[in-house]
């Protein structure tokens, strides 16, 4: 990387999920959410990705009866909720220009029917943004991350159904007219295209209530109306918050062809282009043709009202945003391969990169390919809104020493100075898991990201005071000095 500076204002900071570190799950009138029905899981095949997240109607119901904590972690979180003010001091102190956090749609809307919402539930925001403020730092809300009500799933079918656009679009006008003055930049849906890698937490989509051969036509029809919603709702901000700013949030799955064979090269060029489908839309606004081709081909047929075209056109998305943790493989050949797995997918295993703890594979390099790649794609500001690595540490007289975690994030963050001296309008980085939190996969408290330590076992057992890690000074270095200092 060059020795140029990041550009000024560049928002260096973190992610948190409302779902995994909030806790507090029957405070103050929330409702039972789909991350409420995930159970912590400590012997699962990580590259059996789907079973990680399929959750059954037995399952679900199991959950509701449930009036404790019990297995689900998530209902525990990090107890983000009473000790924010004290996370957000440790945030200042390294220096966080931004904080991705997440509105739980349950601590507004309890069930997502409601007319009016919940006063507990948006004084708690309220007081979480403005409390940033207060630090200097800048609020990036996103709107929908996992935290769907479950009396949607139940008597709605989840977004399979239409009128849950018109719940959704309710929930966004209360969360802007109440925080415009607090919150600039939002992001509508987490990971919009995960809907087909695990539909539940991502839609509602509960698969044994579907005929199987119907599944992915459900799935579809579910991320059509959560398109629209994000066009709407991005429509609504821009009349509610003048200057204030939508975002598209995405996974990067940056495939590489397996060998230099014309056939493992166009698996990875449809492998890449399917991977960016729902970007394409919230940037372009409409289908790309491969899209309207395969529901041709497999008989899918979606259900649009009139005007759903002139309303994606009419509202693209004003940045685009990604995760990006690990790149894949693509090879004609997969099932004979060795497979690495995650917490998104499992593929074919690179035989050049290293694996995290959990097997993801860690490519820097893959980081600054997907920049100059999206950015040559959609012209529009790009922001990476999760990266970090998983990994078990040793809280040791006080600290971690987690140089692995510093040697990754500084590999990425140089990847990101390399795409910004080619051209790439870069708007921010923002680390996953910026303090401990429980897994999205696994509920795990163990698969730790953070810079900041939080004394919690994967069964809930601790004091979870908090810890600085040695990566929490490296990091402050980092921001203080522009990115300068890598």
């Amino acid at each position: 990387m060059s020795k140029t500076r990041f550009p000024d204002g560049f928002l260096w900071g973190g992610a948190l999920a409302a779902n995994q570190c909030e806790g507090a799950w029957n405070f103050g009138g929330k409702g039972l959410s789909v991350a409420d029905c995930a159970i912590y899981r400590s012997n699962m095949d990580p590259k059996d990705y789907k079973a990680l997240h399929h959750i059954t109607s037995e399952a679900i119901a199991a959950a509701e009866a449930c009036t404790e904590v019990g297995p689900y972690s998530k209902r525990r979180g990090i107890d983000f909720y009473h000790r924010y003010r004290e996370d957000l001091d440790l945030l200042a102190e390294m220096g966080f220009k931004v904080l991705r956090v997440s509105i739980q749609w349950t601590r507004i809307f309890p069930k997502g029917i409601e007319t009016e919402p919940n006063e507990v539930g948006l004084a708690f925001y309220e007081s979480l943004f403005t409390e940033m403020r207060a630090r200097g730092i800048e609020p990036l809300v996103t709107l929908h991350h996992y935290e769907m009500p479950l009396y949607l799933v139940n008597h709605h079918d989840g977004w399979y159904r239409r009128e849950v656009v018109d719940f959704f679009l309710r929930f966004t006008e209360a969360v802007f007219s109440r925080y415009k003055h607090l919150v600039t930049y939002w992001l509508s849906f987490n990971e919009i295209d995960s809907a087909f890698r695990h539909p539940f937490s991502t839609m509602g989509i509960c698969e044994d209530r579907y005929p199987r051969e119907k599944l992915e036509e459900v799935i579809w029809q579910g991320l059509h109306h959560q398109l629209v919603a994000s066009a709407l709702a991005t429509k609504q901000l821009h009349a509610i918050i003048p200057g204030a700013q939508m975002g598209c949030m995405v996974t990067s799955l940056l495939s590489y062809p397996e060998t230099c064979h014309p056939a493992n090269c166009l698996k990875a060029m449809y492998d890449n282009r399917d991977n960016m489908t729902t970007s394409d839309v919230q940037v372009f606004g409409s289908y790309p043709p491969s899209a309207l081709s395969a529901w041709k081909k497999r008989n899918i047929k979606v259900t649009m009202l009139p005007g759903d075209a002139d309303i994606l056109k009419a509202n693209p998305v004003d940045f685009v945003s990604f995760s990006y943790y690990m790149s894949m493989v693509s090879s004609i050949n997969a099932a004979e391969r060795e497979k690495v797995g995650g917490n998104v997918t499992s593929g074919v295993k690179n035989p050049y990169l290293p694996v995290s703890d959990w097997g993801w594979q860690i490519d820097p390099t893959g980081l600054q390919i997907a920049l100059v790649e999206m950015y040559d794609r959609y012209r529009k500001p790009l922001f990476i809104v999760e990266n970090g690595l998983g990994a078990r540490d040793k809280l040791v007289g006080g600290t971690v020493e987690d140089d692995y975690r510093v040697a990754y994030l500084d590999g990425h963050i140089r990847a990101i100075g390399d795409a910004l001296d080619e051209g790439v309008d870069v708007m921010g980085y923002t680390a996953w898991g910026c303090i401990d939190s429980v897994s999205l996969s696994t509920s795990q408290m163990s698969k730790r990201y953070g810079f900041i330590y939080v004394d919690c076992d994967d069964e809930g057992q601790g004091t979870f005071d908090r810890y600085r890690k040695k990566s929490f000074g490296w990091y402050r270095d980092v921001i203080a000095s522009n990115g300068a200092g890598l």
